[in-house]
């Protein structure tokens, strides 16, 4: 029987006690988890870090400086605001290398993405958005794999300022990255022919 004096478990702690298989975030108070993404999802995700990782992390045919990483786990206040975007980048001068003995990224980012996902996509815009505009993220990627569209944002002011929308094949460059153009057909898984 546990001791009446015995403290109750923090948010955090049933972050940490997730089963594998299962995300947790903390956001505005209120505790969300979700299961692993779609296979579309997940392929928009390595295919965006892999263009993004050659020449922004690496320096190849690119300018490097930044640190590009998949499924952080963001603490803008450690242990109570703590989200876990799909990708997030830093530019080196302000976080010059990542945690090494810990899994907390505690630097807010310079830039995020959220990848759509059925369960996702109202808290991505609803809950995420706002939240990464209080903590001052500079630049805001949403990626709907099913339809195929990026939406780019930059933090003007306090609010979202939309820097475009873009769809299916465009070629793009689009800020904080816009030293390298996306072909943003490369994104997106081939689609299953409909059979009649």
């Amino acid at each position: 029987m546990l001791s009446a004096l015995q403290p109750e478990p923090t948010l955090y702690e049933f972050i940490e006690a997730l089963p594998e298989g299962l995300t947790g975030e903390l956001l505005d108070g209120q505790l969300h988890t979700q299961p692993q993404p779609s296979g579309a999802h997940m392929v928009v995700g390595s295919v965006l870090g892999s263009e993004l990782l050659g020449p922004f992390q690496r320096g190849i045919r690119g300018p490097g400086g930044w640190w590009i990483i998949d499924e952080p786990e963001v603490h803008f206040v450690r242990n109570v605001e703590v989200a876990v975007p799909d990708l997030a980048g830093w530019r080196r001068e302000r976080m010059p290398y990542p945690p090494v003995r810990d899994h907390r990224f505690e630097v807010v980012p310079d830039w995020i993405c959220e990848i759509f996902s059925p369960s996702t996509r109202s808290r991505d815009r609803e809950v995420k958005m706002p939240l990464y505009a209080y903590y001052k993220v500079p630049y805001v990627w949403l990626i709907d794999p099913i339809k195929r569209t990026l939406e780019a944002y930059r933090l003007e002011a306090g609010a979202w300022t939309e820097v475009g929308r873009f769809a299916d094949t465009d070629q793009v460059a689009i800020p904080p990255f816009e030293a390298v153009s996306l072909d943003l057909s490369a994104l997106w898984p081939p689609q299953r022919p409909v059979i009649v």
